[in-house]
């Protein structure tokens, strides 16, 4: 148990941190860190109608009558819709509602920290829920990947680019590909997929080490970006 204890506790460990770290790079602007905090709780309560949405979402594919008649196609239906679609909806809908609400003159950079911090606190009590019942190793692989971190990271860089460029498709794709990423990734996992050919497991840890390279990417990212103009000059209105 303590072992297990101090498990869970590492896994929460890196969506603390990312999203400490986002808010300190401004440490001195208090109203840039007001706007971190309500990013973050945002992110943490995105999971209640997340469910709400899985739910019906679910529902609505149960309806359908494929769940018996193609196993396959249902899993992935329910990975790509009810879970990953869901999930990337309502916490990319979280981030328009926090630039909205709030007046200030956001960056290139703004964007990206403020979508990943949404992306951490979901990330968060995603942990907290998969850490009953599961193993240590899981718990672990999933706080380390810190998945949500990295989806954050695809979807504020391509919003700021896009506003940066005026150019909707463009704030629209880091949506997608974080929906595509998060649904492959899900479904990977998935019994139905695994069963086509044992090998197909390296489809997830695959995933799972990209997760990994998109953490290190924003990392990366940021330190840059904190010095270029580019990426912190106001994006006028969002």
């Amino acid at each position: 148990m303590p072992l297990f204890i101090i498990a869970c506790l590492v896994s929460f460990l890196p969506f603390i941190l990312i999203y400490l770290w986002l808010k300190k790079r401004a440490k001195d602007n208090k109203t840039y860190c007001k706007i971190c905090d309500k990013a973050f709780i945002s992110g943490l309560l995105s999971v209640l109608p997340i469910l709400l949405l899985s739910m019906v979402s679910n529902i609505l594919l149960n309806l359908t009558g494929i769940r018996k008649t193609n196993p396959l196609l249902y899993q992935g239906l329910y990975t790509f819709i009810v879970l990953a679609f869901a999930e990337e909806l309502v916490k990319f809908l979280c981030f328009k509602k926090i630039l909205k609400k709030n007046e200030y003159a956001y960056s290139w950079l703004d964007m990206v920290a403020l979508m990943t911090i949404v992306g951490s606190g979901f990330g968060l009590i995603e942990s907290v829920t998969y850490a009953i019942g599961a193993s240590i190793p899981v718990v672990l692989v999933r706080g380390i990947c810190a998945p949500h971190v990295g989806y954050g990271f695809i979807v504020g860089y391509f919003y700021g680019k896009g506003l940066k460029n005026r150019n909707s498709g463009t704030k629209m794709l880091g949506f997608i590909l974080a929906w595509l990423i998060h649904g492959l990734y899900d479904f990977s996992l998935s019994s139905e997929f695994i069963a086509l050919n044992d090998n197909l497991i390296a489809v997830a840890l695959v995933l799972a080490v990209f997760d990994i390279v998109l953490v290190i990417m924003l990392i990366r990212f940021v330190k840059k970006a904190g010095k270029n103009e580019k990426y912190l000059v106001p994006l006028g209105r969002i």
